[in-house]
């Protein structure tokens, strides 16, 4: 038996051993991975160059406003456009043609204007007539009536026809209505085009369809938008109701927390019963109704999510789920029940721990500033990336041209060869770009972009498990609690660890990082080659994803587990990470269990915040309930404000638990490292609580008399 237990610690690495001046975190400590710290400030050194660069180089108005076929922008204020912030397309059918996905512009010449047009006109009537002066301001710029029609259509000066059209997103698009059935433009039928041809209108109707069909999802967030507007308020009322619950949940673990965990428990059986009772009756009711019966599939996807909730499939989709996860939940709980018992006694020791140490509570709002300046930097730095290339036009044609694509200046191609050539083509910005070295390297600065964000919000979330480990560390090796404790426990683990182990920190998020980069190209290449037929190529594709999902989340454990050392031990990152691995594999069975079963019952607690937040919201938003005088506002879609809130409390709720599950751990790293040092007598006395000693039959034996 000796020789076995020998072997296995021989695989898992040596326990460690009892050290007299062990009293918690260690103090004498040095600096460690100098070369990684080193490393991260020359990063940050170069990631502030490329922001200096990018805002250099980049103009966001180009993301905020349209431009004309000049590469001007439309209603830009000190510009000679800015009364005119719409922009009109000549023909708006030709937005459908393929090559709009190539070159990012519709092949049409667009101009902008200061309203978009609100009647039927062809230029055939209005180029003789007192309507040519209305006409006229949706034809380029500094046109002059001296040209016959045919000249006028073929140089592209002017639009053929006038439709009433509306602004999306400050561009006309046709105003497309329906009556009595017929999907029509404007309330006419027929127009006539440059040339005198009577034509249908469904021809422009249809071809307004398709260029129309990808606003279909700029529709829907126009109304979410709305809907954001009118409901922003109840939103965050319903936020901040999370958070006290969220804040008075922790309290009341604090001092009841056997109790919270059994009523959590029980609480969220309930509310899962209710929710399967809900869909059952949902289910009933709708039996008999007039299309409650189309399947699904049969329906398709459709934008009002409303529609969905009017099937009788749909409810008892949403009962199966409720169902099973009823059962799975209940099922855990009998064949766990003992093993609850000691993950109690964990959270009690955790709600003591942070009982002593309240501003651990408030540190996540630190972490989260961090991080909004980390993504506040990124998404700044990305877009005027993105934004600092320079206007390309290039020659487009309606009829087969050898000189099509290339690019051309506006200014000198009507005097050009290239003009000469092709006699109905014409010089239009095509998109931003650029041939210069600036311009070659904006995909690596781009790639450069994401992946320093990866590596400092890994940096910012590593550094606060660090000083939340560090602070709950000293509670758990204080032996007379509190006297014990050092003063500011939490700012003494912040300033060890940023003082002494910023290399370390930055180690393991470089690490990390690396395989979230990896990660985001391999979801580049699958959208690339979502088209291929190559069967093997998406398989192996499929294989590669789930890997580093794998090994993205092995990491993060990992991690997590080394950070404690670090702030308990001082080591590098490399002597930590494997010892925190070696004491885990060494307890593989109580990690299994007793740490899994602790975060189940965080998931449980947070999943009771959000469920009953969430029902609170649906039944206001819905106008089943009315608070005081106020109700719900009228809604586009009732499922926006009521998603906004539950992932909202979600997110709050999980940043409170966060600060107890790292604590949840700490303690419990320090408690297999109690059990390998100590052996409870009264030179090596135990320093877990007594809750746990009686669960796990363990005592402190008192010294011998003399």
């Amino acid at each position: 038996m000796a020789g076995e237990r020998q072997h296995y610690y021989g695989k898992h690495g040596t326990p460690q051993k009892y050290d007299p001046a062990f009293k918690g975190p260690i103090y004498n400590r040095g600096c460690t991975d100098i070369i990684c710290c080193v490393f991260l400030l020359l990063a940050i050194v170069g990631y502030v160059a490329v922001g200096i660069i990018a805002w250099t180089h980049g103009d966001p108005r180009k993301v905020i406003y349209p431009t004309d076929s000049r590469g001007e922008f439309c209603g830009q204020k000190g510009t000679k456009n800015a009364n005119k912030p719409y922009l009109f397309y000549f023909n708006i059918v030709k937005c459908a043609s393929p090559l709009v996905l190539l070159e990012f512009q519709c092949p049409t010449p667009q101009i902008c204007v200061e309203k978009c047009p609100n009647r039927y006109l062809t230029y055939l009537n209005a180029h003789k007539s007192q309507d040519f002066e209305y006409y006229k301001q949706f034809c380029v710029p500094g046109f002059k009536n001296n040209k016959g029609v045919a000249e006028v259509l073929r140089d592209g000066d002017c639009p053929a026809v006038l439709t009433p059209s509306k602004p999306l997103a400050q561009r006309c698009f046709p105003a497309i209505h329906t009556h009595k059935g017929v999907l029509m433009v404007g309330n006419e039928t027929t127009y006539e085009d440059g040339l005198g041809a009577r034509k249908n209108i469904t021809e422009l109707v249809e071809g307004a369809k398709k260029a129309n069909g990808v606003l279909e999802a700029r529709q829907l967030a126009m109304r979410i938008f709305e809907d954001y507007t009118v409901s922003w308020y109840w939103i965050v009322i319903g936020l901040v109701i999370a958070m006290v619950i969220s804040l008075l949940f922790i309290v009341l673990l604090r001092f009841l927390a056997g109790i919270m965990v059994w009523v959590m428990i029980v609480m969220v059986i309930l509310v899962l019963g209710y929710g399967i009772f809900h869909c059952y009756m949902e289910y009933a009711r709708l039996r008999g109704e007039a299309g409650s019966d189309i399947s699904l599939v049969d329906l398709g996807f459709q934008t009002d999510l409303r529609v969905y909730l009017h099937l009788r499939q749909t409810w008892m989709a949403f009962m199966i789920i409720l169902s099973i996860l009823e059962v799975i939940i209940i099922l855990l709980l009998i064949f766990l029940r003992k093993r609850i018992l000691i993950a109690i006694a964990l959270i009690k020791e955790a709600s003591r721990a942070v009982g002593y140490v309240m501003c651990s509570l408030l540190y996540p709002l630190v972490t989260f500033f961090l991080l909004c300046l980390c993504i506040a930097y990124w998404a700044s730095t990305a877009i005027f990336l993105s934004t600092s290339n320079e206007a390309v036009y290039k020659i487009f044609s309606d009829t087969a041209c050898s000189v099509a694509g290339k690019t051309c200046n506006p200014e000198t191609f009507p005097s050009s060869n290239e003009s000469r050539l092709c006699p109905g083509a014409y010089c239009q910005f095509a998109f931003y770009g650029g041939e210069s070295n600036y311009h070659r390297a904006l995909l690596g600065l781009q790639i450069f972009n994401v992946f320093m964000f990866f590596w400092l919000a890994n940096f910012v979330l590593a550094l606060g498990q660090v000083t939340l480990a560090g602070a709950f560390a000293s509670y758990y090796w204080a032996l007379n609690k509190p006297d014990d404790l050092p003063a500011f426990p939490l700012f003494s683990a912040f300033g060890r660890a940023l003082r002494y182990h910023t290399g370390s920190l930055a180690f393991g998020a470089l690490i990390l990082a690396i395989v979230q980069i990896i990660r985001v190209m391999l979801e580049y290449l699958d959208q690339r080659l979502k088209a291929a037929e190559n069967k093997f190529a998406k398989f192996l594709m499929t294989c590669l994803k789930c890997c580093f999902w794998c090994l993205e989340k092995f990491i993060k454990f990992l991690n997590r587990n080394a950070y404690i050392m670090i702030a308990i031990y001082g080591t590098n990152f490399c002597t930590s990470a494997r010892n925190a691995f070696f004491l885990l594999m060494r307890n593989i069975i109580r990690v299994a269990v007793l740490d899994k079963v602790t975060d189940f019952l965080f998931l449980l607690g947070k999943l009771l915040i959000v469920g009953s937040v969430g029902i609170l919201a649906f039944f206001f938003f819905t106008h089943r309930i009315r608070i005081v005088q106020d109700t719900a506002p009228p809604l586009n879609y009732y499922w926006v404000p009521i998603l906004t809130v539950i992932i909202g409390s979600y997110l709050i709720a999980h940043g409170f638990f966060s600060v107890y599950g790292m604590c949840v751990d700490t303690l419990f790293l320090c408690f297999l490292e109690d059990l390998e040092r100590n052996d409870g007598t009264a030179e090596r006395p135990y320093f877990m609580s007594p809750t746990l000693k009686r669960l796990l039959k363990k005592t402190n034996k008192k010294p011998a008399e003399s």
